[in-house]
């Protein structure tokens, strides 16, 4: 299980796999959706407007691997149900800054292919509306606008559908597919590995953990790292000229590299371009290699990858044994964006 707490105001913001679900009943009346700042491939839907609709409301964020691994279910209950009542909404919460723009969210909902209506919660008013602290969420409420139902993180995805075809059937519906969906995903949106032995890790010094490299962090303003000799399990460092944020760690100088020591199927790192909008190039290396057939779908054969917007890169995908490795990027640019490591 993944947790991971900082506050918003009195609002513990987590994102993991957490599987938390409640038992079908009455947890209260669905929270108005006024808090959203933009929708997107809707006009402005509400609680009123929803009545006499089963409603999935999805609290989601486009860089967490936890909510990216729960779209394809999204999606395909989405197109599933649509004809028997049921109204998918993504609610977009963010967790860093850069997500709560809205031209990268409309950016990452046409890439993710994402067709049902999605509210831009970038000041967390309908997060807070819900008393939420987790990515992703997921609340079901009836057509009367009670919510029934919820659940924390990934997982349990049968389960959250025979609720949905419950209360269809208590709404009403009638001749429903009783089968659960079968979803097989690729890319960043496949299942997670079952040998995932690596937290999510915050490079910005307001969550970081087990950073190893030799100096010490020097927060908001620029030093020179030296990487870590060898690294244990799930420590990392810096090599190069860096400034290290709060949220989030920016290169200086070319070249500059992060280390990390993990034991997972998947890698990936969340990043930013340059602030100025520049790409910046990076190497990949696996155990001091080209990763070769263990490149993830942001990273070639050969290592090289490129930055280009803010989002979430899977740098590895291991096809064979799973073990103890040591991940190395290296950014040929300066201002390059790290943020935070995620496994699979």
């Amino acid at each position: 299980m993944k947790n991971l707490a900082f506050w918003i105001g009195a609002a513990a913001l987590i994102c993991g796999v957490v599987a938390i679900a409640s038992g079908l009943g009455d947890e209260g009346r669905m929270p108005d959706l006024d808090g959203a700042v933009a929708w997107l491939n809707s006009t402005p839907l509400s609680s009123k407007l929803l009545r006499g609709k089963v409603v999935l409301v999805n609290i989601w964020t486009y860089s967490c691997i936890n909510s990216l691994r729960e779209l394809p279910y999204m999606k395909s209950w989405a197109a599933k149900y649509k004809d028997a009542g049921l109204v998918v909404i993504g609610v977009h919460s963010p967790e860093f800054g850069f997500e709560k723009e809205r031209a990268n969210v409309e950016n990452a909902v046409r890439d993710l292919k994402v067709a049902y209506p999605v509210a831009i919660d970038s000041n967390h008013g309908i997060w807070q509306a819900f008393s939420n602290q987790y990515w992703p969420a997921d609340y079901i409420i009836d057509g009367k606008g009670r919510i029934r139902y919820h659940h924390f993180g990934e997982g349990e995805y049968d389960q959250s559908e025979r609720v949905i075809q419950e209360l269809l059937k208590e709404n009403g519906a009638t001749g429903l597919d009783g089968s659960t969906v079968s979803i097989s995903a690729d890319g960043v949106e496949a299942p997670p590995g079952e040998n995932e032995q690596s937290p999510e890790t915050y490079v910005g010094y307001g969550r970081a953990e087990k950073f190893a490299s030799p100096e010490r962090v020097a927060q908001d303003s620029r030093k020179t790292y030296n990487p870590p000799a060898m690294p244990s399990l799930n420590q990392w460092g810096l090599s190069g000229s860096w400034t290290v944020g709060a949220e989030s760690a920016v290169l200086q100088a070319a070249s500059g590299k992060i280390v990390f020591r993990f034991h997972s199927r998947d890698l990936h790192l969340v990043l930013g371009p340059a602030k100025n909008g520049n790409p910046v190039r990076f190497q990949v290396k696996l155990d001091g290699a080209a990763p070769g057939h263990a490149c993830g779908v942001d990273s070639a054969p050969n290592g090289a990858g490129e930055v280009r917007e803010p989002r979430l890169y899977q740098l590895i995908r291991q096809k064979g044994k799973v073990e103890d490795r040591t991940f190395e990027i290296e950014f040929l640019d300066p201002g390059v964006q790290a943020f935070s490591f995620t496994f699979g």
